[in-house]
């Protein structure tokens, strides 16, 4: 059975930075696409980061990126620790969400190119972040 726990949440002054966690239980994160999303109060969930499966012969871990967080956010995997990382640097009130990891179900798999949640079988509960002075 998988699971996917995320921590690192809290509460973080504008400009701050915070690294969350996606640990996985019953799965290899490295062999399977991963991908971050957040929802704020009243929105809709929205994608973060994704990140390809890297499987060394048809995939090999690219990394995709929402607008609003290119530059700030970096997606990237502990293959030893089966946990994805999300380094989110220069926080702003704007990202203040619950973050949720997701990870599919699939071998070799890849971020689709439309809607990152597609394919994604496996979600955590989240952990909340919270920028504000």
């Amino acid at each position: 059975q998988v699971h996917l726990v995320e921590s690192g949440g809290g509460l973080v002054q504008p400009g701050g930075s915070l690294r969350l966690s996606c640990a996985a239980t019953g799965l290899s994160l490295d062999y399977y696409a991963v991908a971050w999303f957040r929802q704020a109060p009243g929105k809709e969930r929205e994608g973060v980061a994704c990140l390809n499966s890297n499987d060394g012969v048809h995939t090999w871990g690219d990394t995709f990126y929402a607008e609003s967080v290119t530059g700030r956010f970096i997606v990237s995997r502990d293959i030893a620790r089966d946990t994805v990382f999300l380094q989110m640097n220069s926080l702003s009130p704007e990202d203040t969400a619950m973050y949720y990891c997701a990870a599919s179900g699939d071998y070799g798999s890849t971020c689709h190119v439309i809607n990152w949640s597609y394919g994604m079988n496996y979600w955590g509960e989240g952990t909340l972040v919270t920028v504000s002075s």
